[in-house]
């Protein structure tokens, strides 16, 4: 017999009768706008920019839709009297505008959240400051590889809402979370990971422990027969297993544990009840650095008991990253030059440096500020870089770093600023030598030059195999 979502027909059976607002038209929303008119809802959009400013497609779509608009400064102000808000992820759920439409009965939600709530399958689920775009579509490879048919979402992958028609009972849901589509939800994947928790992205969260508690909502909502996968290493998500609902499998790259999976002595080892099984030898992949051992480790809990372990480790060795991930872009002259443009805060560029052990970097580094401190990334940077090139605003934050931990440890080191990218790659070019590494690791994000860390990343792999 053929599969019959019913909560889904349900769902959309009512939107013919509701009021929908759609805050923002970006990428993850234009979808969700063709499925509400395919669905014959009264649909009103919302978007910060003003008309201009967005794609002539958008607007053109909007206007054959008749949906109604308020754009630019000031557009929630005409938020009133909906049934259901669709939000953004850029959008918090602490906007007054949001609020209140909630205290007078609105749903407020997002389209990963009502997906999560109608999906007929297993969902599984990732966030952490660092690492879930590796974990995620590592997970995805283990799956699909096993047989399974998965999806892909969230974060990356395609707005999966409109597709629950399409996904079945027996179907795999791999979802990467942020902390931005993490808050409110009131509902968790039936098996969920946090990779670390650090600061991060807080010129948009109110604080700090906003964003830590947005984060806990990838579990807080598990039943008993929920799964939650943790770092024993981070401090944070370590105290995380005495919320938890259902089963907590740990893992560690510095502590033995009696239960979980940990990297010792470059090896991926499980452990059960005390006793130490190995899985892979970290010299058997392409993957390099301990946070990507990390990530590894995180797979192989949220895949256990779904997939043959030696099926996941054959596809765990062949898996050279994701772009914009410590990613190899070219040898010239004997120099590796990298692009790891995803490294969006001071950890990321930490684990980047610290995936160079035994190599004379050359590290360009800077970008735009989000409000976090940079003074941890001064001794890495003062331990295994031989030169540094600084740009953007985080440039003077970076380089104050630094110079407090030189002073301290009664060392030089060659740095540079540079007023544009360009400049920085022309620098990096003349000055390496063979046997050295050019790191390109931000470690800020990337809006002060460029649209995102994707269009960074491409520029910085394009320039230089121009040389």
């Amino acid at each position: 017999m053929e599969f019959k979502n019913k909560k889904l027909e349900k769902f959309e059976e009512e939107l013919k009768t509701k009021e929908v607002a759609v805050i923002g038209l970006g990428v993850s929303n234009i979808p969700l706008i063709d499925y509400l008119k395919e669905k014959q809802a009264d649909v009103t959009v919302f978007d910060d920019r003003e008309e201009e400013k967005i794609s002539s497609e958008i607007i053109e779509k909007i206007t054959t839709y008749k949906f109604k608009k308020f754009l630019g400064k000031g557009n929630l102000e005409h938020l009133k009297g909906f049934d259901i808000i669709f939000r953004s992820p850029s959008c918090l759920p602490t906007k007054p505008e949001l609020v209140a439409e909630k205290n007078r009965g609105a749903i407020v939600t997002t389209e990963i959240e009502q997906l999560m709530k109608m999906a007929p399958c297993t969902i599984i689920g990732i966030t952490g400051s660092d690492g879930k775009t590796t974990t995620t579509t590592l997970t995805y490879n283990v799956l699909k590889d096993a047989g399974f048919t998965v999806h892909l979402g969230g974060n990356i992958g395609i707005p999966l809402f409109t597709k629950l028609n399409e996904i079945k009972p027996k179907d795999i849901i791999v979802l990467e979370l942020s902390s931005f589509q993490l808050m409110g939800m009131d509902i968790s994947p039936e098996r969920a990971a946090i990779t670390n928790i650090t600061p991060n992205h807080l010129n948009v969260h109110k604080d700090y422990q906003e964003y830590i508690d947005s984060k806990k909502n990838i579990f807080r909502y598990q039943d008993e027969n929920g799964i939650l996968v943790l770092n024993a290493d981070n401090e944070i998500t370590r105290e995380c297993q005495k919320e938890a609902n259902g089963k907590v499998i740990m893992f560690s790259s510095t502590q033995k544990l009696d239960n979980g999976f940990i990297v010792d002595d470059g090896i991926i080892k499980e452990c059960e009840d005390g006793i130490r099984r190995h899985i892979i030898d970290t010299k058997d992949l392409k993957i390099k650095g301990i946070h990507n051992y990390q990530n590894i480790c995180t797979v192989l809990a949220l895949t256990k008991g779904l997939v043959d372990e030696d099926k996941a480790i054959q596809t765990i060795k062949q898996f050279s990253g994701v772009p914009h991930r410590l990613e190899l872009v070219r040898t010239l002259n004997g120099v590796e030059w990298y692009n790891d443009s995803a490294s969006t805060s001071p950890t990321r560029g930490i684990s980047a440096l610290n995936a160079f052990a035994n190599k004379e970097i050359i590290l360009i580094a800077g970008g735009a500020d989000k409000n976090l401190d940079y003074t941890p990334i001064g001794k890495s940077i003062v331990d295994r870089v031989k030169s540094l090139i600084l740009i953007g605003q985080t440039a003077p934050k970076i380089f104050d770093a630094v110079k407090k931990e030189l002073e301290e440890q009664h060392k030089s080191l060659d740095i540079h600023m540079c007023e544009t990218f360009i400049q920085s790659l022309e620098l990096a070019k003349r000055i390496a030598k063979p046997g050295q590494v050019v790191l390109f690791s931000p470690a800020s994000t990337s809006f002060d030059m460029f649209k995102d860390m994707y269009d960074r990343g491409d520029k910085f792999k394009e320039e230089v195999n121009k040389f």
